[in-house]
């Protein structure tokens, strides 16, 4: 069965003022919609055609680059629009909060690690928060559209979080104030959706 651009739970402009409904459109409809699209004709006629998208990253030819880059770009966007909500902020609780405590000293420790993974991170790319077997968690990033499900990408677990940092995320609002961005990204983000990849995850 093919990939299929999943829906947003959101109207465009919900994430406003933090996320433009502009950026939104942009981003969803046309960036989103490409890397489907083109995922879908990467691997039509292939042992790969059927297959989940975490199982054809978790064992990716990382030469194969119509894969790599399409692939990585559907699974990213897939799961940078489910952990972002208009009623996103604030801090997470649970046992999210403890292992993120556990792994980085404090939320205000994390999310300063977290940010400059972002900020750092040349060109394009993500930074993720991710889950390893047994709990710990791992802040990293990756260039152009690589994630941690990827081998021997320098950075490994399951993400739980991820931020883009491709200008096209942020450029129509933020014009080259990335950090400005990473910032506002923290208002919008849907900790029980984290908290739920983390408790699937760990």
């Amino acid at each position: 069965m093919a990939f299929e651009l999943p829906k947003l739970n959101y109207a465009h402009d919900a994430l406003e003022p933090h996320i433009d409904a502009k950026t939104m459109e942009i981003h969803h409809g046309k960036h989103h919609a490409g890397y489907t699209s083109k995922l879908n004709a990467a691997v039509e006629g292939t042992d790969l055609e059927g297959k989940s998208i975490e199982d054809i990253l978790h064992n990716l030819d990382l030469s194969n680059g119509a894969v790599r880059n399409n692939g990585g770009g559907f699974y990213n966007h897939r799961l940078f629009w489910e952990v972002m909500s208009p009623d996103g902020g604030g801090n997470p609780t649970g046992e999210l909060a403890k292992a993120i405590d556990d792994s980085f000293g404090s939320f205000e420790k994390f999310k300063e690690k977290f940010s400059n993974a972002a900020a750092t991170q040349f060109g394009s790319g993500w930074a993720w928060l991710c889950v390893h077997q047994g709990g710990g968690l791992e802040v990293c990033s990756t260039p152009n559209q690589d994630n941690p499900l990827m081998p021997n990408v320098g950075c490994a677990g399951t993400p739980i979080l991820g931020i883009d940092v491709w200008e096209h995320a942020y450029y129509l609002n933020y014009q080259n104030k990335r950090p400005d961005y990473i910032d506002a990204f923290f208002n919008v983000i849907n900790w029980n959706k984290v908290a739920e990849l983390y408790e699937a995850n760990k």
